[in-house]
């Protein structure tokens, strides 16, 4: 197993970068009689992929099929034509929607790639065209021993979304039984039983080998590189793309120069820590607020930067560039910070969010990116982009807040370190945080006064199937709402992050890159988020990130192959 080129190398196809977008390309033009070197600047592979949740949006889906969830290619068009708008991009959205249930069968069929159906609904439901389920997929829970050598180089999940290490299973079934594991024998008997397994693994591999999520994804899709013999060079970045006559015909690394016969394909995972991009791009860093990613910090341009070099055209032109993700800031130690998206607290009730102002600014049970950009916008003209989430002692215990777990894990620790802050009262609370006390106390309040019956006029808390979906189905008449009574009260400061980004190179459907007149660069490909993003800016689902990444990898995987669509 050779980590790097020894010496210069000719493919047909060189894929730049390890992510889904990039290993789904690899494998179909692999698999349609191509060969194909996948390389990768870090130590580790799986890119983003590895992070992320796992999820691929994909309407008509094989596994809804198979559940009897009806949808059709009309209703999906009509809710992307919603979504998206004036960049509604039809070549692209319906190569899209025709391509994506075909990519999940050939996926499934001739690789260790498989996906389980999920309850997501769309994230705007009540849009036309929206549904209340089946069109998210999650990748299939993976051993990653079947990895052998390559594991050590499958980058591990984020730290700050793991209990020990361990991954839980998208169902929440495994957390349930962790909170409950003083109070019920059997959940109990579980932890024990998950817990000796996990520490046995760590001991035998160096890490617990049960992944789920993005990280079994990147697993799955490993898996199926190594098996089909595509070398995937790791540590091995490309510092140039050489052209040939106008086309581009190799990418220069430290190690050699890899040659392609029919294409070089950039799939970089985009410019999320691309700081001088960003700074230009993202309104609350110019103005001098802060932004935090989770997403790996080598995500900075590269592939964006090489394909620009070149006369490749990536204009940052949506109106929310990035899929925005509310994050905290979680003390690692030595002036250290690990970054926690806020997935599942927002939506429990007893929990709201309030600007330094005091006041509410959003349905916090709105999806991540919904709630983003809701704070950038409520923190325009202002130097801080930054909210507070606000509860009460009953609810942290039974639900954690952010980083900080429920009971039965103490809460000191995330007090001391300054994680958490809390308060006897509402205005204890207040000069903790800085939040202007007379409004904090006005706006629990009023939300307090309608919570008791589950109602939230102000911002409709629980109206959609998918504010519902991530709430508390036991807490009635409103599983988001309830309400703030009984000290003492904490709060938590979230900011702004993102789950990559969503403008990009410009391409057409098979995924070749243009130039700002819209000519073709030959041999150059992009796919992932170093393409621009088939949403327009928007988030309308659970998966719209890896969904176009995988289907978009294997239509141009295929178009390099000469297999038309």
């Amino acid at each position: 197993m050779s980590l790097r080129p020894e010496g210069d190398e000719t493919y047909d196809v060189v894929v730049v970068g390890s992510g889904a977008g990039g290993m789904s390309t690899a494998i179909t033009a692999k698999k349609h009689g191509l060969s194909v070197a996948i390389i990768e600047k870090e130590p580790v592979f799986g890119g983003t992929t590895a992070f992320s949740g796992g999820v691929l949006w994909i309407p008509m889906n094989p596994q809804a099929r198979e559940a009897g969830v009806k949808d059709s290619r009309d209703n999906a068009l009509t809710y992307m034509k919603a979504e998206t708008g004036n960049l509604y991009s039809a070549d692209a959205v319906e190569a899209f929607l025709d391509t994506g249930p075909e990519m999940v069968e050939f996926f499934e069929r001739e690789t260790s790639v498989k996906f389980v159906p999920t309850l997501y609904p769309d994230y705007h439901p009540d849009v036309p065209g929206g549904v209340d389920v089946g069109r998210s997929i999650l990748a299939a829970p993976f051993d990653t021993s079947s990895l052998g050598a390559n594991l050590k180089r499958l980058r591990p999940p984020l730290s700050t979304i793991t209990f020990m290490g361990m991954m839980f299973n998208s169902s929440n079934a495994d957390i349930k039984h962790f909170f409950n594991a003083t109070k019920s024998a059997s959940s109990f008997a579980y932890v024990a039983k998950r817990m000796v397994k996990h520490f046995t693994e760590v001991t035998r591999y160096g890490r617990g080998v049960q992944v789920t999520s993005g990280n079994a994804l990147a697993a799955r899709l490993a898996k199926s590189v190594f098996d089909a013999d595509i070398p995937l060079y790791t540590e091995t970045p490309a510092e140039e793309l050489i052209v040939t006559d106008g086309r581009v015909t190799a990418v220069r690394t430290p190690s050699g120069t890899l040659s392609a016969r029919k294409g070089v394909v950039i799939a970089t995972g985009g410019f999320a820590h691309d700081l001088e991009k960003l700074k230009k791009a993202y309104p609350h860093l110019a103005r001098g607020g802060e932004h935090v990613s989770p997403v790996p910090e080598a995500n900075t341009g590269d592939g964006i930067r090489l394909a620009e070099s070149i006369g490749g055209h990536a204009p940052v032109e949506f109106g929310d560039t990035s899929a925005w993700m509310p994050v905290s800031k979680v003390p690692q130690g030595q002036g250290r910070f690990g970054a926690f998206p806020h997935l599942l607290d927002r939506y429990k009730p007893g929990i709201i969010a309030v600007l330094k102002s005091g006041k509410r600014f959003t349905n916090e049970s709105n999806s991540y990116h919904d709630v983003g950009a809701a704070l950038q916008r409520a923190c325009e003209g202002q130097t801080e982009t930054a909210a507070w989430l606000i509860c009460d002692h009953p609810t942290i215990r039974k639900y954690g807040l952010g980083f900080a777990k429920p009971a039965p894990v103490p809460l000191g620790r995330y007090i001391s370190n300054g994680y958490l802050q809390r308060g006897t009262t509402l205005a204890d609370l207040a000069a903790a945080t800085g939040i202007d006390r007379s409004a904090l106390e006005a706006t629990v309040a009023a939300y307090n006064k309608t919570a008791a019956v589950g109602e939230d006029p102000e911002y409709g808390r629980g109206t959609t199937s998918f504010n519902r979906y991530l709430a508390d189905p036991e807490h009635q008449p409103n599983p988001c709402v309830g309400p703030i009574t009984t000290g003492p009260y904490y709060a938590l400061r979230i900011v702004m992050g993102d789950l990559g980004t969503f403008d990009g190179l410009r391409t057409d459907v098979s995924g070749q890159v243009q130039r700002a007149d819209g000519s073709a660069i030959g041999g150059l490909f992009a796919v992932g988020n170093d393409r621009a993003s088939i949403m327009g800016g928007n988030y309308p689902g659970a998966g719209i990130t890896l969904g176009p990444a995988m289907t978009f990898g294997y239509l141009t995987g295929r178009h390099l192959a000469g297999v038309s669509r």
